[in-house]
């Protein structure tokens, strides 16, 4: 890493959270900000996998073609006052586009408790975005897109520079670590998809070796579990992996090198 630990720390105020006033306007802010963005992967989730212009055509009913106005774009609230339905043709709207804008707020709150206003904050905030692209994408048509993934591992490059999150050495064994297990899967038994394993392998270079072995373990067992419930609710056992993978990767970039650490001393002698 190009930055000591104590360069970043002192880049990382965390006197927003002195006053309860102060911090309670800071994650309703942020909050909103997550929001915000939730409203804007909506649209990528949507247009990316058909090819559309994220910038070229305006918001509308995926029913009637109607455009959207403004006032009714206000993420997670205009759906709620909209009662779900479009207000032209009536026809209901999806509650996964407020889900998705809720599932973001979230993330953000949680990113700035966890990394403060930081470096850290503003890059997990950019992979975590992708992590919600690449999932509910790979949920609706079991494609995750290389231009997607490739973004993580690009992050990976801000990420070493700015943050103490994990060493280069460190990086470059998380490249390998699961994905060439995951590719050995892939290749003899076919459970396991091509993107599965060059999700892994980018995530590996973004988040150290550590973090990404916890974060394959939480998505292993994630989807396990998700897996006998569809299989018991559907009758049907085939199911996306990636989305389950990213809620590891989550959990790996906030806790991951603690879980693996903790593991490990579990390990050592006394």
């Amino acid at each position: 890493m190009l930055i000591s630990e104590a360069q970043y720390y002192l880049l990382r105020p965390n006197y927003i959270f002195d006053s309860p006033i102060m911090s309670v306007i800071f994650i309703v802010m942020t909050f909103i900000f997550g929001a915000c963005i939730g409203s804007f992967l909506n649209v990528c989730i949507i247009r990316i996998p058909r090819g559309e212009s994220l910038v070229k055509k305006s918001s509308h009913c995926m029913t009637c073609g109607e455009p959207i106005k403004w006032y009714d774009l206000i993420p997670i609230l205009s759906w709620i006052i909209l009662g779900g339905k479009c207000r032209g043709c009536k026809e209901k709207i999806s509650g996964r586009y407020a889900l998705v804008e809720s599932l973001m707020g979230i993330i953000a709150v949680t990113a700035l408790l966890r990394y403060g206003l930081s470096f850290g904050f503003i890059i997990n905030i950019v992979y975590f975005a992708l992590l919600v692209v690449i999932g509910f994408t790979d949920w609706d048509t079991q494609e995750m897109l290389v231009m997607e993934l490739i973004g993580i591992a690009i992050l990976a490059v801000p990420s070493f520079i700015l943050t103490p999150s994990a060493t280069l050495v460190e990086r470059l064994i998380g490249i390998f670590v699961v994905s060439v297990p995951f590719l050995i899967i892939a290749l003899v038994t076919k459970g396991i998809g091509m993107g599965d394993v060059i999700l892994m392998a980018c995530a590996g270079a973004y988040l150290g070796y550590k973090a990404v072995i916890v974060s394959a373990f939480i998505g292993i067992i994630t989807a396990a579990v998700a897996g006998i419930i569809v299989k018991l609710v559907t009758k049907n056992s085939k199911f996306a992996f990636g989305p389950w993978l990213c809620i590891g990767l989550y959990f790996g970039a906030m806790f991951g090198t603690e879980i693996f650490n903790w593991y490990l001393s579990f390990l050592k002698p006394n």
